[in-house]
């Protein structure tokens, strides 16, 4: 199959062979864009399902290879951990046949080699989404909403006209009494603050349309996930003197904090 140009009819006919976990990973890993093969495993080969974790492994290893071969995903050269890690380093993007079995519309996707900056942003939103799905599986709080990006950006008429609001994530959590909807940012502590301070200054300018209260009832809280406690402090400072955010709008976590704020610990 690689190189060859594929008919509509044979796509359908690997659709068709195709299992519904198989589905599942081209589909998880076409919505988050970039995926690493610890968390495509994590998500979709269960140890309860195995005999032991590592006959998890070694099927999520011959799965992901099938995939591969078959051009649903594509493997980059860029890894995670080193190539000492083997093929849990492995990195996972959607293939061009992917996108025609997903029948995802728009131009057909070529690959290319992501950078590191990308890789690494990309993954630690993958990673969160993850944690969140794999806590919600073993709580009592549900994963109603899942936007990555492009699906969770807002566009709308700023006072110098449209904008664009870009968030990483959006996500709708639920437990008996509340729902929690959240904008993320995922900070790797690679912009200066003041370009974080802006964002959340475009957060408030759409905050102020309406737009959403009206959708849905309510604006969603801003969390900012980043690296580590001194950046989430010098973060929280910033905001907190800012006169101009509503009081309450922005919450600020470290990687580890963030699926128990996102769930309401705070």
């Amino acid at each position: 199959m690689r190189g060859e140009r594929m008919t509509t009819k044979a796509i359908q006919a690997l659709r068709n062979r195709l299992s519904s976990r198989d589905l599942a990973i081209v589909g998880q890993v076409a919505e988050l864009r970039l995926m690493s093969a610890i968390q495509i495993q994590a998500l979709l080969f269960s140890p309860a399902e195995h005999e032991s974790d590592l006959a998890a492994a070694r099927s999520a290893r011959r799965v992901l290879e099938r995939l591969v071969r078959d051009r649903l995903l594509v493997r980059p050269d860029r890894r995670v951990g080193g190539v000492r890690a083997g093929s849990a380093s492995y990195l996972y993007t959607l293939g061009e046949i992917g996108q025609r079995v997903l029948a995802l519309g728009g131009p057909r996707r070529r690959f290319r080699e992501p950078s590191m900056t990308f890789a690494d942003h990309t993954l630690a939103v993958s990673q969160l989404v993850v944690d969140l799905i794999l806590v919600a599986r073993a709580s009592a709080i549900e994963v109603d909403d899942v936007q990555p990006e492009p699906a969770c950006w807002r566009r709308f008429a700023g006072p110098l006209g449209f904008v664009v609001l870009r968030p990483d994530l959006f996500v709708a959590l639920g437990t008996k009494e509340y729902e929690f909807r959240w904008f993320i940012e995922v900070d790797r502590g690679t912009e200066h603050l003041p370009t974080l301070m802006a964002k959340c200054r475009i957060y408030d300018l759409y905050y102020r349309t309406g737009i959403e209260q009206r959708a849905h009832g309510v604006f969603p809280r801003v969390c900012w996930v980043v690296p580590d406690a001194e950046r989430a402090e010098a973060l929280r400072e910033r905001v907190a003197g800012d006169d101009r955010l509503p009081r309450g709008l922005f919450a600020v976590a470290t990687a580890n904090e963030a699926v128990d704020t996102l769930g309401g610990g705070s």
